[in-house]
């Protein structure tokens, strides 16, 4: 996948961000009134309260993440010395072609270079594949900090140590 591009996000990608990162999650939520969707759709917040990546190949946006760093708004579960991402999303079409575990191989590099000692994320139980891909590169479940924002919604943690 060399010919993948992560870089930051530009003012001019926020729209598609937001697209795609409802279409990624769009199997998961409760159709096109799920409350959820607007939060998904805000890149724009998410640029400016975090940082905001994307995997791009030849012109397109295939992905983003949010590194949410120490202060950001968008931590749930980081505590202090963790890093912790948000918002994982690969474009329907462009799944299972190593774009998430490129995004989460550059969460590993971002947050290593800037001296966390691990880096922590929730995920719906429902997201098997990119279980797949954390458990792949090192990431190992954090039972203890599973959580649920609503009722209905139940989150499972992982943490990997830098």
């Amino acid at each position: 996948m060399s010919d993948l591009q992560l870089r930051r996000a530009r003012p001019a990608d926020l729209a598609a961000v937001g697209e795609l990162t409802a279409a990624a999650y769009g199997m998961f939520l409760d159709g096109p009134e799920d409350s959820y969707l607007e939060r998904l759709r805000d890149a724009a917040g998410r640029d400016r309260d975090a940082e905001l990546w994307v995997a791009e190949r030849d012109g397109r946006i295939l992905g983003s993440v949010t590194i949410a760093t120490e202060g950001s708004s968008w931590r749930e579960i980081g505590r202090p010395g963790e890093g912790e991402f948000r918002m994982l999303a690969v474009s329907p079409d462009a799944q299972r072609q190593g774009v998430g575990e490129a995004l989460t191989r550059l969460v590993i590099d971002r947050f290593t270079e800037l001296g966390a000692r691990a880096v922590v994320l929730s995920s719906l139980d429902a997201m098997s594949a990119a279980h797949r891909v954390y458990t792949r590169l090192g990431f190992v479940r954090l039972p203890e900090r599973d959580w649920s924002p609503l009722p209905e919604v139940a989150l499972v943690a992982f943490r990997l140590e830098l």
